[in-house]
């Protein structure tokens, strides 16, 4: 073979090689890429962040509710539910929503409050199907898989397209830049009972800042329904943790209210 020949049998080979790949190698490599780009190690060793900002809740596509927000959230080191939140949406510190795999408590000045068990279901379906938490928790579950589904140009982006599925069949479709490899939005394919149907439900996030030790967050998460929206959360700041555990216990004195 001349040199010539052999050159060009060289320039054909990332493309041979990238053809041999398999839908699920393929979703592997951008889900790697998309790792390293968050943070890496600090990105999965993260113990939490805090999240500071103004949350917006609307119905029929108009704004209904808008409160300073501040979400705290502690990553566990083991369990089903590897994550705790305290949400505290106003101005007052002491008045918040705690969320634990368990349980959940509504903590206001006159006491707390369990909240309803569809609320706390909301929260764990929810968080099951983050993708942040399925990148930082999730992966190594048994039964867990991942898909290419190729690449497009969504929101003026060059995006490559994965499919996560877990061992309980839920989907979560993510789009990731290809070009700084952040995710861009995903898609969760959610059951209503109210409707007996499912519902699109598509989150977009933007506007990535480092949130420290080079781990990168989205400073807007806006959420639709049915192209709807429904929910956006506008951060002025994103801190990574650790926060004390104190944050998301009860104090020990708190009185304990009973269901309206």
């Amino acid at each position: 073979m001349t040199r010539r020949r052999f050159t060009a049998s060289l320039a054909f080979l990332p493309a041979a090689l990238a053809a041999a790949e398999t839908q699920q190698e393929h979703g592997k490599r951008v889900i790697d890429k998309c790792i390293e780009a968050l943070g890496g190690e600090a990105f999965t060793q993260m113990p939490g962040h805090l999240e500071t900002g103004r949350a917006y809740h609307f119905y029929n596509d108009q704004i209904n509710g808008l409160s300073p927000a501040k979400i705290y959230t502690k990553y566990l080191e083991s369990g089903t539910m590897r994550e705790v939140q305290r949400q505290v949406l106003g101005k007052n510190d002491d008045e918040a929503v705690i969320l634990l795999p368990t349980e959940g408590w509504d903590v206001t000045y006159r006491g707390a409050e369990a909240v309803p068990a569809e609320r706390l279901t909301q929260f764990h379906d929810t968080l099951l199907t983050d993708i942040f938490y399925i990148l930082r928790t999730r992966l190594g579950e048994p039964n867990m898989s991942l898909f290419s589904r190729g690449a497009d140009v969504v929101e003026n982006q060059p995006t490559e397209i994965v499919d996560y599925y877990d061992a309980d069949n839920r989907n979560v479709t993510v789009w990731i830049n290809s070009t700084t490899w952040l995710p861009v939005r995903q898609l969760v394919k959610r059951w209503d009972p109210l409707i007996k149907d499912r519902r699109d439900e598509m989150t977009r996030f933007t506007k990535y800042r480092d949130a420290g030790n080079g781990v990168m967050w989205p400073h807007e998460i806006q959420r639709t329904r049915d192209e709807e929206k429904s929910y956006q959360l506008i951060s002025d700041s994103v801190k990574v943790g650790p926060f004390n555990d104190s944050l998301f216990q009860l104090p020990s004195n708190v009185k304990i209210l009973k269901k309206k």
